[in-house]
């Protein structure tokens, strides 16, 4: 809250730790996995700490356009944020999801005896840790990249017309003053 001297803005982000967090169920139960309370929680962890982190680079940088450039409309500076960071974001869920892929599909790669294994006890009790990382995390980029600017504009819409309202109730006594 004190990085954005907001409450608003960390309510977004924290709604997005929610989306992703269902991400993970949706992953789970296509995948037909059992969550597990170790692995599922644990994921859910390092899930949020990506999302927030995401989150908190695209709702940074409109923060910084809008100070930088007070003229410009808050769509544009919403359309110009995303455009900025879609890379970063897509590249970080890109890898971490390619990284997780064997260990989702039950893989496992034992890299000194160059020799890959299916279906070991290991990978069982990890491949949930997998499976929601990523089904969460691809939930989520999609929540980052279309829901936080959505959410972004509509607290703008919501300023400017507090901001209107103000003003219109400020100038009604110069209105009733100019009556008389």
């Amino acid at each position: 809250m004190t990085q954005f001297n907001s409450i608003s803005q960390p309510i977004v982000i924290l709604l997005s730790v929610l989306f992703s967090t269902a991400g993970v169920f949706l992953g789970l139960t296509v995948s037909g996995s059992e969550p597990s309370t170790i692995m599922t929680g644990t994921a859910l962890v390092g899930l949020a700490g990506i999302v927030v982190n995401n989150n908190i680079v695209l709702i940074d940088t409109f923060n910084k356009l809008r100070l930088d450039f007070p003229d410009k409309s808050a769509a544009d500076l919403i359309s110009e944020t995303c455009m900025s960071r879609l890379r970063p974001v897509l590249l970080t869920t890109v890898t971490t999801i390619f990284g997780l892929l064997f260990l989702s599909f039950g893989y496992s790669i034992d890299v000194l005896n160059r020799a890959v294994y299916e279906g070991t006890s290991t990978v069982k009790w990890y491949q949930v840790f997998g499976i929601s990382i990523c089904w969460g995390l691809g939930f989520s980029t999609i929540i980052t990249l279309l829901v936080t600017p959505s959410f972004l504009m509509v607290l703008e819409n919501l300023k400017d017309y507090r901001m209107a309202a103000r003003n219109f109730v400020t100038s009604i006594p110069n209105k009733v003053r100019e009556l008389f």
